[in-house]
C-alpha cells in the first residue's frame, strides 16, 4: 500500500491548497466591494472640477495652460500602473502587454520614452525590458493615497509643463464588470479641448476670482490630472480584487477536481491490492 500512503498524502496536501485558496477568494471578495465603492466614490471629484475648469476656460480664451499645449519634442512620458502583489490571473500580463505595443511603438518613431512605474510588478517588467524608470511608487496596500502618488507623478508633469514631454500617456486596467476587466492606454497629456468640454446647460458662468483666473486655472488643472492619476490607481485596485476573487475560484475549483481524480485513483488502486491479496488467499488455499 505504499502507492496508496503516496495518493492519500496528495489529497491531503491538495484539500490544505483547496483551504487555502478558498480563504483567498473570501477575502478578495470583500475587498473588491469595497474598492468599487472608493472608485465609485472618486468619480464625481474628477468630474465636478472637469466642469469648473472647462468654465473658467471658457471664461477665459486668451489663457491656454501648459497641459494644454503640444509640444514637439522627441520625448514621452508613459505612467503604468500595475499591482504590487500576484494571483490575479493574467490582469499585469495583459496591461504590461499593451505597454510594451506602445513603447515600441515609439521607439519604430524614433521617439525616446520615460516611465513611471506605480505597483511592484510593473517596476520590476520595466527594469527587466530596460526602461528609464525616472520615478516609482510601490506598496500602494489596499488603499490608494493621493500623497503616495503625486512624488511619482509630478516629474513628469513637470516634464511635460516646461516642453521636454511631447505627451505622457497613462497605461492601466479599466474596471467594466466583476468578470471583465480591460487593459488600456490613455493620453493624459496634452489634454484635449474636448475632454475638458462644458456641459451644455445654456447657462452663463461668473466666478470672483482670488487670487486670479489664472492661478485658479493652473491649480484646478494639476488637481484634475492628478484626480485621473488617483482614479486610473482606484480602477486598477478594483479590477485587482476582482481578478484575485475569479482566480482563486478557479483555483478551488480545479483542486476540487484533483481531489476528485486522486480519491478514484486512490480507490482503484485499494481495490486492485485487495484483489491481489484475495488472489493469494484463494491460490494458497487450492495449493493445500
Amino acid at each position: 500500500m505504499a502507492a496508496g500512503k503516496e495518493i492519500r498524502g496528495k489529497i491531503k496536501s491538495v484539500e490544505n491548497t483547496k483551504k487555502i485558496t478558498k480563504a483567498m477568494e473570501m477575502v478578495a471578495a470583500s475587498k473588491m466591494r469595497k474598492a468599487q465603492d472608493r472608485m465609485l466614490a472618486a468619480r464625481p471629484y474628477s468630474e465636478k472640477i472637469r466642469n469648473i475648469a472647462a468654465h473658467l476656460g471658457e471664461a477665459n480664451p486668451e489663457y491656454v495652460h501648459p497641459f494644454m499645449q503640444v509640444s514637439d519634442a522627441k520625448k514621452v512620458g508613459v505612467i503604468v500602473v500595475t499591482t504590487d502583489k500576484g494571483l490575479c490571473g493574467g490582469m499585469n500580463t495583459n496591461v504590461l502587454r499593451v505597454v510594451t505595443n506602445k513603447l515600441r511603438e515609439q521607439q519604430d518613431a524614433g521617439i525616446a520614452t520615460e516611465a513611471v512605474a506605480i505597483g511592484g510588478k510593473g517596476l520590476g517588467f520595466l527594469n527587466r525590458v530596460g526602461a528609464k524608470v525616472v520615478s516609482h511608487a510601490t506598496g500602494l496596500g489596499d488603499t490608494p493615497h493621493l500623497d503616495k502618488l503625486i512624488g511619482p507623478v509630478k516629474v513628469l508633469l513637470d516634464q511635460y509643463a516646461e516642453g521636454k514631454l511631447s505627451a505622457v500617456y497613462l497605461a492601466y486596467t479599466k474596471f467594466i464588470n466583476t468578470m471583465k476587466q480591460e487593459s488600456v492606454v490613455e493620453q493624459l497629456l496634452p489634454l484635449s479641448s474636448e475632454k475638458l468640454q462644458a456641459e451644455k446647460t445654456g447657462a452663463s458662468w461668473e466666478y470672483i476670482y482670488e487670487p486670479d483666473a489664472q492661478s485658479v486655472i493652473d491649480e484646478l488643472l494639476v488637481r484634475y490630472v492628478e484626480s485621473l492619476v488617483y482614479q486610473a490607481v482606484a480602477e486598477n485596485m478594483a479590477s485587482e480584487q476582482s481578478a484575485r476573487m475569479v482566480a482563486m475560484k478557479a483555483a478551488t475549483d480545479n483542486a476540487g477536481n484533483v481531489i476528485s481524480e486522486l480519491k478514484l485513483v486512490y480507490n482503484k488502486t485499494r481495490q486492485a491490492a485487495i484483489t491481489t491479496e484475495l488472489s493469494e488467499i484463494v491460490a494458497g488455499a487450492a495449493a493445500v
